[in-house]
């Protein structure tokens, strides 16, 4: 059985270049949804290590502090991501 290597005639109305190798995209939704993400680790490895110091015991257990920290967390983060800070 012979197969073809060419690529399909409607290929271009789909953005894909013939033997580029690289598709193109035009939904930069995936991108965004990425770059909010790998904007958003800090934050969480803060949050993070909160919980391990809190869990080692080298700051108190407390729901008013861990209220208050999360506080300036949320502040801290929508003041540096703007738009792309997490809303809840």
């Amino acid at each position: 059985m012979v197969t073809s290597s060419r690529t399909p005639d409607n290929a271009s109305a789909f953005g894909a270049k013939r033997g580029s190798g690289v598709a193109n995209t035009c939904d930069p939704a995936p991108v965004l949804s990425v770059a909010k993400t790998l904007l958003r680790v800090p934050f969480d490895a803060m949050r993070e290590h909160y919980a391990s110091a809190v869990r080692a015991g080298l700051i108190e257990r407390s729901q008013i502090a861990s209220a208050s920290f999360e506080r300036k967390l949320v502040a801290l983060e929508r003041a540096t991501l703007g738009p792309w800070a997490r809303r809840v």
